[in-house]
């Protein structure tokens, strides 16, 4: 049987002005082939700035009364720009559009906000499936989350089944994979395929902020400012006392849930090596309360790329934190890859949430399906 390609689109909460896009051919079980991967910028310089002050609005919002009217126009110039990020893509490596079986397409979050006690939880996601179908003759789909949470189920992660795949496609089992994003997330597969995942807590969001709040850039490359900073480890077990992190799982943030005051005080370099050692201790925290410690840990995500943050989880953690690349795999396109398989499960009404990933009562699928009009 032939298969086709499913093209999938991320674009992360640290909104570093590019679209991640992935091509994967897949049967909504396994990984049959890697396609193409592009980090592909946004061409309207101001989306950056537009998606600031979006969020902004959002955490003024809080889901109460009328959405804010800038919600419609940041969703209608993503959803043109990651339409037109495709169109560039499939050009670029020649695949024929009769090729593609849909895309996936994530949208931008905005505002999150898992469940509490008996209150459901809510997700705002900007992105257009239906003007993206129709601008590529190509079948979308787009809100992944909503129905997860309107079943009671935290709307993330929502990765984990395809971090299963990548699993086998390794042959790997009993590991943690690691996303350090703007938040930090794990799922951990067991020997029999056992599927656990939730966010662990902060991940890049705050050392991005932080080294922007002292006019030094944009991130910690490498982690350069770190390696020279000392630990306030005051701060650190003050912030891990916070409750998010004695809950068990499943669970999930917003970037947003914590504040940082206090370490506005200290040094860049400082600053840089206490927000770092929390990423650490925040996931070898999350990492008491699985079934078994798992073998290794296989970090993707922007974090990957901080040599302060590997050595902090591998430190705090005392297992091997590996990067993706060591096994074969594209750290930059596993979160679009991700969403390429996801598109192809919704199809197939296959679930893409579990009770020990998100919290759903059961197994559930997900996704709107976006034909052509």
């Amino acid at each position: 049987m032939k298969h086709k390609w499913s093209i999938g689109l991320m674009t992360g909460t640290v909104n570093d002005g590019f679209i991640d896009v992935a091509a994967l051919k897949t049967d909504g079980h396994k990984i049959i082939e890697y396609g193409p991967f592009e980090l592909i910028p946004y061409q309207d310089k101001h989306i950056q700035s537009k998606i600031i002050e979006t969020v902004k609005a959002a955490k003024k919002w809080r889901f109460e009364n009328t959405e804010p009217y800038i919600f419609a126009e940041t969703e209608k110039l993503i959803s043109l720009e990651q339409s037109e990020a495709v169109n560039k893509f499939i050009n670029k490596f020649n695949i024929k559009r009769e090729d593609i079986s849909c895309v996936g397409f994530h949208g931008l979050t905005v505002l999150h906000q898992a469940p509490l006690g008996d209150m459901q939880g809510k997700t705002k996601q900007l992105g257009d499936g239906n003007l993206m179908a129709n601008y590529l003759k190509i079948p979308v789909v787009n809100d992944f989350r909503s129905n997860d949470m309107m079943n009671g189920g935290q709307g993330a992660p929502l990765a984990p089944i395809y971090h299963l795949a990548v699993s086998h496609y390794i042959n790997k089992k009993n590991i943690i994979i690691l996303n350090i994003g703007g938040v930090s997330n794990i799922t951990y597969i067991g020997k029999d395929d056992t599927l656990i995942a939730f966010d662990t807590g902060p991940g890049n969001a705050p050392i991005n902020d932080f080294v922007n709040k002292k006019n030094s850039g944009h991130m910690d490359k490498n982690g350069d400012f770190a390696a020279k900073g000392s630990i306030n480890f005051d701060f650190i077990n003050s912030f891990l006392s916070h409750p998010y992190f004695q809950l068990n799982y499943p669970k999930s943030l917003d970037r947003d849930q914590f504040t940082y005051d206090q370490i506005d005080k200290l040094s860049l370099e400082d600053g840089c090596a206490t927000l770092t050692k929390l990423i650490g201790e925040n996931i070898s925290k999350a990492l008491k309360l699985l079934p078994k410690k798992p073998e290794c840990i296989i970090a993707s995500g922007g974090g990957r790329k901080n040599l302060s943050i590997m050595n902090a989880v591998t430190e705090s953690t005392n297992i091997k934190c590996e990067n993706v690349e060591k096994y074969g795999l594209r750290g930059d396109a596993i979160e679009a890859e991700a969403f390429a398989f996801l598109a192809v499960r919704s199809f197939k009404n296959l679930p893409l949430s579990y009770p020990t990933t998100t919290g759903v009562t059961k197994p559930l699928t997900g996704g709107k399906i976006n034909q052509l009009n």
